[in-house]
C-alpha cells in the first residue's frame, strides 16, 4: 500500500493563489509557527503547510530512527510531499533548521523549487576554527543534547530563551492568553517526545552543510535577525556569500524567530523578492 504522505505528514492546504509557497518549520516546533503569517499568503498563494515526521501531528508510527538521525531524512519528507502533490518550481520559505533541509532538497531535486527564502538559517552551529565561528563548541552542544534525555524540561528551559531573546508574538495577532515567543516555544519543546526531538537536536546542532551551499543554485532570500543568540549576523554573511545566488537582508529585531515576532515584515521581504525574479525570469525568457 502506497505511504499516505498527507496524512503522515499532516500536510494543510490553503489558499487560491496561481504560485505555490511551501512553510518549513524548524526544530522543536510544528506548523503553528506559521499561524500569523499564513492568513498574509492566502490571497497571494497556495500555502502548504506541513508536519516534520515525529513533530506536531505527523503519523508518528511512520518515524524511523535510521532515516531521521539525520537531516536527509527530513529533506526527504519534503521531496515526497512535493512529489505527492505534482508540486513543482514552489516557493520554499524554512526557519533555522529547515534552510539547511531545504538546500538539501534543492541540491538533490532543483527543479522543486522556483525561490527560497532562508529565516535566520545556519549551515553550521559548531565553531569549526578561527574562520568560521558558528556560535558553540561541540562539547558544549552534546552536554545540551544529554540533557534532553536526563532533564527534557530542564533543556527546554536552557535552549528557548536563547531562541526567543526578548521577542513578543506580532501585537497584530496577540490575545490575552499569547506573551512572549518565550512562552511559544518553550509550550511547544515541552509538548514534543524526547524520542524524536533527540535525533533531531543532534542532526540540527552537530551537523554541518556548509558544503553544501555553493551546490545550491536557486535564487536565496536570507533574512537574519539582527540580535540572534543562536546565529550570529556574520553567519547570514558567510551564508549569502556562499550561495551563488542569494540576497541578504538584517531585520531589526531580536531572537531567532521572524515569523512570530515580525511576520508582516517577513511577508513583504518574501513578496519583493518573488516580484523580483519573477519579473528577472519573465524578460529573460
Amino acid at each position: 500500500m502506497p505511504i499516505d504522505v498527507v496524512t503522515r505528514n499532516n500536510v494543510k492546504i490553503s489558499g487560491s493563489g496561481e504560485q505555490t509557497i511551501i512553510l518549513a518549520h524548524g526544530f522543536g516546533c510544528n506548523q503553528s509557527v506559521w499561524r500569523f503569517m499564513v492568513p498574509l499568503l492566502e490571497e497571494k498563494y497556495r500555502v502548504i503547510q506541513f508536519d516534520y515526521v515525529g513533530c506536531g501531528n505527523s503519523d508518528f508510527s511512520a518515524y524511523k530512527e535510521a532515516r531521521y538521525s539525520g537531516l536527509e531524512g527530513y529533506a526527504l519528507d519534503i521531496i515526497e510531499i512535493c512529489d505527492a502533490l505534482s508540486l513543482t518550481q514552489s516557493i520554499f520559505v524554512g526557519h533555522s533548521v529547515s534552510c539547511t533541509i531545504g538546500w538539501i532538497v534543492a541540491q538533490q531535486r532543483p527543479e522543486l523549487f522556483s525561490n527560497m527564502v532562508a529565516i535566520c538559517p545556519s549551515p553550521c552551529f559548531l565553531n569549526i576554527d578561527a574562520q568560521y565561528q558558528g556560535g558553540f563548541e561541540k562539547s558544549t552542544l552534546e552536554k545540551l543534547i544529554d540533557l534532553m534525555r536526563k532533564d527534557f524540561i530542564g533543556w527546554g528551559n536552557y535552549l528557548a530563551p536563547l531562541i526567543a531573546k526578548e521577542s513578543i508574538l506580532h501585537p497584530e495577532s496577540q490575545s490575552k492568553s499569547e506573551g512572549t515567543v518565550l512562552n511559544e516555544i518553550l509550550t511547544t519543546f515541552c509538548s514534543n517526545d524526547v524520542i524524536y526531538s533527540k535525533p533531531f537536536a543532534s542532526a540540527t546542532f552537530l551537523s554541518d552543510y556548509r558544503h553544501l551551499l555553493p551546490q545550491v543554485t536557486t535564487p536565496n532570500l536570507v533574512l537574519q535577525s539582527a540580535n540572534d543568540v543562536l546565529v550570529a549576523t556574520s553567519i547570514g554573511q558567510y551564508t549569502q556569500q556562499n550561495l551563488p545566488n542569494a540576497m541578504l537582508e538584517i531585520i531589526e529585531a531580536s531572537g531567532h524567530c521572524l515569523h512570530l515576532s515580525h511576520p508582516m515584515h517577513v511577508v513583504t521581504c518574501l513578496n519583493a523578492f518573488v516580484e523580483e525574479h519573477t519579473a528577472v525570469l519573465t524578460i529573460s525568457q
